[in-house]
């Protein structure tokens, strides 16, 4: 190549370079919102999770909760989550005495009201084991008032009494089919409350001012009439304080005897009592009421209040609605039975009981719009039949104070809610669930 054309190809290769970098070059404008580096895009990190919780969205529970306690809508509550046996969320909000200044902690002692029929249900459960009982056994074998009962029926007359069509059985109260009411139904009412039952005790479920034993209280109930025939309905009722009375009398020990020694001691459930031990006392939650305005102020003493739970007779141990305890130690229980009825090396029941008192056991005579009801258990039988996320064969119950409890079998998952809210018009229990399966990542 000639000194002439290497010079024309230099030339030529030079321009071509210019006008490259000329069309890569920013403009003016560009220049300065180009003048550093871009760092890389990078895609947002997955929210932390706990028990495969998003702690993100957990963290909407808490706000949620304390929201209640702002408004004014509840004094305090304990929430407790356990998945796969370990604990996944828990917080303690608001106050366990307003007027007190005392904050709700987690080792906050709760009347848990009707919560109390989970632990007569697996001491039922626990003597069927032993052969002492069977779901057939009629009442009357335990307690002989049971052997001719009655039933109220609507009349030309106002009420007819009339007798059972059939004695009424283990299986009947468990599953709240003997139909035995509180006796707060205006057909019985006026003689519930000449037998100190109904509305002579609270709001019927309350018995804690009794000085008598339970047995005592269940014979005088049985000279009542009841509201539906044994098998016909789903009555909620007095049917677990007889339960109490039947374990008594079948195993031949006291009632809270069997409770602490067989179920609570072993669970090592501390904190759950009929009557709170004086060195406890400065844990009972106080007792709040709502308002028409859905405002809280402290409950009254008396039954339909504080009630008698520190200072009352402590005689009358009430298996369906009498029992103290904390989140804590009622998750303990839950999850025994969410084990299959073990916990830590502890049996409490076999796999199989467990699995049928989580079994619908009445058909549709508790819903017939996809929840059942087990041995002292309701159950979803339909996604969304509880109007809540919750899993097909969740199941759990509620007390009158207004806390709440479920286990999910298929996400692994228990959770304890504690309020002490009576009467309670908060819609805590319906939303707590929803937010807390909408954290559920995994």
């Amino acid at each position: 190549m000639t000194d002439a054309l290497l010079r024309r190809a230099v030339a030529v290769l030079s321009a071509a370079s210019l006008a490259l970098l000329a069309l890569s070059a920013p403009t003016m404008g560009q220049a300065n919102s180009r003048s550093r580096p871009v760092a890389p895009a990078v895609a947002p990190a997955a929210p932390a999770l706990k028990g495969g919780f998003s702690r993100e969205r957990l963290a909407r529970l808490d706000a949620f909760l304390q929201s209640y306690v702002d408004s004014n809508r509840l004094n305090g509550v304990v929430a407790l989550v356990y998945r796969d046996g370990q604990v996944a969320y828990e917080r303690a909000a608001g106050w366990s005495d307003v007027e007190g200044r005392k904050r709700m902690t987690m080792d906050a002692m709760f009347r848990i009201a009707s919560q109390s029929k989970a632990l007569t249900s697996v001491a039922i459960m626990m003597l069927l084991e032993e052969g002492k009982l069977s779901l057939g056994s009629p009442v009357s074998q335990f307690i002989p008032a049971f052997a001719h009962t009655t039933v109220a029926v609507r009349a030309d007359t106002g009420r007819a009494i009339v007798p059972a069509s059939r004695g009424i059985t283990i299986r009947d109260l468990l599953t709240h089919t003997a139909g035995i009411s509180y006796g707060t139904d205006a057909l019985v009412a006026p003689l519930y409350q000449a037998k100190a039952l109904g509305p002579a005790a609270g709001f019927g479920w309350y018995l804690a001012d009794k000085d008598e034993p339970v047995c005592e209280t269940m014979e005088r109930l049985a000279t009542l009439p009841f509201v539906r025939q044994p098998g016909e309905a789903f009555v909620y009722g007095y049917n677990t304080d007889i339960l109490g009375c039947v374990v008594e009398r079948a195993a031949g020990v006291p009632f809270d005897k069997f409770i602490e020694t067989r179920i609570t001691q072993p669970l090592g459930m501390v904190d759950t009592h009929f009557f709170v031990p004086e060195s406890k006392r400065s844990r009972l939650v106080t007792v709040y009421a709502s308002d028409s305005t859905n405002h809280v102020s402290r409950a009254p003493e008396g039954q339909r209040g504080q009630g008698m739970y520190a200072d009352g007779p402590r005689r009358d141990f009430s298996g369906g609605a009498g029992l103290i305890s904390t989140a804590r130690d009622y998750a303990r229980l839950l999850e025994m039975l969410r084990n299959g009825g073990e916990l830590d090396g502890v049996r409490i029941l076999s796999r199989k009981t467990v699995d049928v008192m989580t079994s619908n056991q009445v058909g549709t005579l508790y819903n017939p719009n996809g929840m059942g009801f087990g041995l002292g258990f309701s159950i979803i039988e339909r996604l969304g039949a509880d109007n809540s996320t919750m899993s097909v064969g969740t199941w759990g119950w509620g007390g009158a104070y207004g806390s709440q409890y479920r286990v999910d079998p298929s996400e692994r998952i228990t959770w304890v809610m504690m309020i002490n809210v009576i009467p309670n018009r908060t819609d805590i229990a319906a939303k707590f669930p929803v937010l807390l399966y909408s954290a559920l990542m995994k």
